[in-house]
């Protein structure tokens, strides 16, 4: 019986020498015909076979093609991300006469300009339904350069925007007294501020800025107005709090922790100051809070207070990393406390400012705790949020234990802080001088098992009595998902024994629930994380919040009322992801929204309807502040799939398929993946601004596919407490079930060529995938990875790792660099890519990882970049980047 011969075709010989599949012929009928002597008989039997299809060959570029490939592509995103307005202030106008409702200030990039800037807008009374009415934005300041000369922010200002993950320049946030119309800012390493608005009325024309002059050294950080007296604004020079006036030019320093040293060792304190791991892994990046109020004196001066953190770093562990300056040969040196070790020695102290009558300082105090901090409050490693409530009667913080399972909400009265002086040198002084009464309120616990995500939503009430105090607050560990409650508790006063000998009690401060009230249910997640805000219209008595009700994919902008819940409205509009901001008359909004075809737009909404029914008021389109631009001419939107997991959840994910594609070819694929907590990549917004090159990988004949598996974000704490102390081992799992699933629906996912790609976590999941789904992937590329979690930070590892000696199984499970030996053998399989500057990932995890495979004797490539940190930030840096990932991608996949 003669059998079909499988033929390799010459074109598609297999460059890989054996060591992968070799490459199928396409047969697309039954039996092959071949000349002459080959040629079947009549009597011969043929054998039907099924059609096998052939793989498609990413056609192979030069260097300089893919170049060209990426300039191209690069020159539309530049466009889209530079473009949006953002960090909105509405301000109502209230000139009857006038034809504006509002003026809106905001940050943008104004068309042809390569920095952010202060803007506004005017928002008409009326507008005419019929026609499309296009926001003009205005600069706000006149020929102003915001960016330092060639780029150059100092130390600072550099590992500022590295942990905010900035990309833009120029100024990049603002602070706004509404009464006064003072605006404050960071820019051109100085400090400025300019007016409009408030009791000064509207200027219409561009305003030249007043630097704010000074006799620091170094850079001037984080400034902030004086709420209850806007001449002054407080800053952070040299690692201390300062204070200044406006008006009188009078600059004071506040406190004297930092002393200076150019040795990080032996000047270990700093005063309001968020150190590394709050600012990373805690979203907190200020380290002092402003009194809302001014208390006026007798002699007709006022008394302003800040609330603010001291840090002791004394006994954590100093790290050297890398220098920018390069020929220098030096190495910057950092505070770090890895997982296991020693965080930072923590307190909160009250600073206090005098004036006379004429707004110049008399005197500055520094306050403590009339006990140490650790006495006080036992147990507390974490301080995640702190404020002031509205009235000023109370300072708060939220905070955390160790293992970030036990959350307290705790009121402070500032008559808890004792002048330091040597009037109050002894313990019993000290004592002698709180009030009688005045003691700490826990007002609010919370417990979970798994872990708690400290989150931006606290809205106290003014109090109406002083027994009792309500507030509102989102609440995941009690359902497994973030939800709003309003509570009511029951201020227990009691009378405590000031000593030095004074012993903590679990009992101590806790006061009892009066009610609590659920504001939203169900599962899905009210947006508390990473700047997330809330609108209290406390007149209406409804509250303004985002949230994943209708999809977990759609962000929305939703009201509930807090007074008697039920019905939940929707404002925005569905089939795109939203991000809102809400005026303070609450009768407008901004929306910034876009889906996976269309590029983001930005749009005004009046919010229109009988003031009697204020749940029920309808959105009502009425400016458009940004159009949605087009989408580069070769650009397909992402398709979303869904699937039921073996682990009972819900996946999701993202397939962008090839453009060229071709029926009965296998494409090669790309599994691009992040994989971690605090994340989702799959959602309805568009994807061609961040992740553009994923549409470049289809354009040239890959097939992209994203899957949120069980560790990502806002899909409740179950799903992403699914990584609780054994992160890298159920990521991997949900990642190939999901490619399974897109290989099985659509056949042209080639599953003998797949490259599994991300940075960060991404990194870490894409050496996991490599480790132990070997036959799975054949390529992984793993940029700024994570290889071993013993050397990463406290906050973040210990939050979903518990300390080391609790879980040593699986911090040695999770640790890629310990488990080489697994990893193939055959070359061009592992591209590793990381910055050598990196501060978060320190580049020791690659360094570590590769002395790992040199010992074993394991294959890999390793593409340095040695002037970039965690992210990529020059524009350079970031296009090699692009290239060298498509260029190991068509070599070897």
């Amino acid at each position: 019986m003669h059998r079909v011969k499988r033929v390799k075709l010459e074109e598609e010989e297999d460059e890989t020498e054996g060591r992968w599949k070799s490459v199928p012929l396409d047969l697309s009928f039954a039996a092959v015909r071949m000349s002459g002597a080959d040629e079947l008989s009549d009597s011969t039997e043929v054998v039907e076979m099924e059609d096998v299809p052939s793989q498609f060959l990413v056609e192979k570029h030069t260097w300089e093609g893919l170049r060209e490939i990426i300039h191209n592509s690069r020159k539309y995103s530049g466009v889209i991300i530079n473009k949006a307005p953002h960090d909105f202030q509405f301000v109502q106008k209230h000139d009857e006469s006038g034809p504006h409702s509002h003026r809106l200030y905001y940050l943008g990039m104004p068309y042809g300009s390569r920095e952010n800037s202060l803007l506004y807008s005017e928002i008409p009374k009326k507008i005419r339904k019929e026609a499309l009415l296009v926001l003009s934005w205005k600069q706000m300041l006149d020929h102003f350069q915001a960016t330092p000369h060639q780029g150059v922010y100092s130390r600072e200002e550099e590992l500022l925007r590295e942990r905010k993950r900035l990309g833009v320049f120029g100024i990049t946030s603002y602070d706004y007294h509404a009464q006064s119309g003072l605006f404050l800012f960071q820019a051109n390493n100085s400090l400025f501020y300019c007016r409009d608005g408030g009791h000064n009325g509207f200027i219409g024309s561009p305003m030249k800025p007043v630097e704010i002059k000074t006799q620091c050294s170094g850079t001037r950080m984080d400034p902030k107005i004086c709420p209850g007296e806007p001449t002054f604004m407080a800053f952070i020079n040299n690692s201390d709090l300062w204070v200044a006036s406006i008006e009188t030019s009078e600059e004071r320093r506040l406190t004297f922790c930092h002393k200076g040293l150019n040795n990080v060792k032996e000047d270990p304190k700093s005063a309001g100051v968020a150190t590394f791991v709050i600012q990373e892994e805690f979203d907190r990046f200020t380290g002092y809070w402003w009194s809302p109020v001014a208390t006026e004196d007798a002699d007709g001066g006022k008394i302003l207070q800040l609330l603010y953190e001291e840090v002791d770093e004394s006994e954590v562990e100093i790290i050297h990393v890398p220098s920018p300056a390069l020929e220098e040969r030096k190495a910057d040196v950092y505070r770090y406390p890895r997982t296991g070790s020693k965080n930072p020695q923590i307190t909160l102290k009250l600073a206090e400012i005098r004036t006379d009558h004429l707004g110049r300082i008399i005197s500055t105090q520094d306050k403590e705790l009339v006990l140490p901090f650790t006495t006080l409050f036992p147990g507390v490693e974490y301080i995640a949020r702190a404020g002031w409530t509205k009235d000023g009667k109370y300072a708060w913080a939220v905070f955390l234990d160790r293992s970030q399972q036990h959350l307290q909400v705790m009121l402070i009265p500032p008559a808890l802080f004792i002048p330091v002086s040597e009037e109050h040198s002894q313990w019993q002084e000290r004592a002698e001088a709180v009030p009688e009464g005045v003691h700490p309120y826990i007002v609010y616990e919370e417990f979970t098992d798994i872990w708690i995500n400290v989150h931006d939503i606290f809205y106290p009430f003014i109090q109406t009595s002083d027994d009792e105090f309500t507030f509102l607050w989102v609440n995941e560990s009690k359902t497994g998902f973030c939800h709003l409650y309003k509570n009511t508790t029951q201020l227990q006063h009691g009378s405590y024994q000031w000593a030095k000998d004074y012993a903590h009690s679990d009992d101590d401060f806790k006061c009892s629930v009066k009610e609590e009230v659920t504001l939203t249910s169900g599962e899905w997640e009210v947006l508390a994380r990473h700047g997330s805000k809330i609108w209290v219209n406390e007149v209406a008595k409804v509250v303004f919040f985002q949230g994943t009700m209708d999809t977990p994919l759609e962000h929305h902008l939703y009201v509930v009322s807090y007074d008697s819940p039920g019905e939940i409205v929707r404002l925005t509009k569905p089939g795109f992801s939203h991000s809102c901001s809400v005026s303070q008359s609450f009768d407008m909004f901004v929306s910034h929204y876009s889906n996976v075809s269309t590029p983001p737009c930005v749009h005004v909404y009046r919010l229109t309807g009988s003031e009697s029914d204020p749940l029920h008021k309808e959105p009502e389109f009425w400016a458009s502040m940004m159009e949605a631009s087009s989408c580069p001419a070769d650009y397909v939107a992402p398709e979303i799939f869904n699937f039921p997991a073996k682990s009972g959840f819900d996946l999701y994910g993202m397939l962008y398929k090839p453009h060229n594609l071709i029926p009965g070819r296998k494409h090669p694929t790309i599994l691009f993946v992040y994989g971690g907590p605090q994340v989702q990549l799959v959602n309805n917004s568009y994807k061609g601004v961040k992740y553009l090159r994923l549409n470049t990988l289809a354009s040239l004949g890959y097939a992209v596919v994203v899957i949120d598996g069980r560790g990502s974000c806002q899909r409740g704490l179950k799903f992403e407490g699914a990584l609780k102390n054994k992160m890298g081992q159920v990521e991997i799992e949900d990642q190939v079930e999901g490619l399974e699933y897109v290989a099985e629906k659509y056949k042209f996912v080639d599953m003998s060529r797949v490259a599994i790609h991300g940075w960060s976590y991404g990194g870490f999941l894409s050496l996991m995938g490599l480790i132990h789904r070997p036959s799975v992937f054949k390529v992984a590329i793993a940029g700024a990875p994570v290889t071993v979690w013993m050397a990463y930070d406290t906050g973040y590892t210990e939050r979903y790792m518990d300390v080391p000696e609790n879980n040593q199984q699986g911090y040695e499970a999770g640790s890629v660099a310990l488990h080489v030996d697994k990893l193939p053998n055959e070359p061009n399989r592992l591209l590793i890519l990381h910055g050598f500057l990196d501060e978060n990932v320190h580049f020791f995890h690659t360094n570590f990882l590769v002395s790992q495979l040199i010992r074993a004797g394991k294959p890999y490539q390793l593409q340095i970049y040695p002037n970039e940190r965690h992210s990529i930030r020059c524009p350079e840096s970031g296009e090699h980047y692009e290239i060298m990932l498509l260029h190991f991608l068509q070599q070897h996949l």
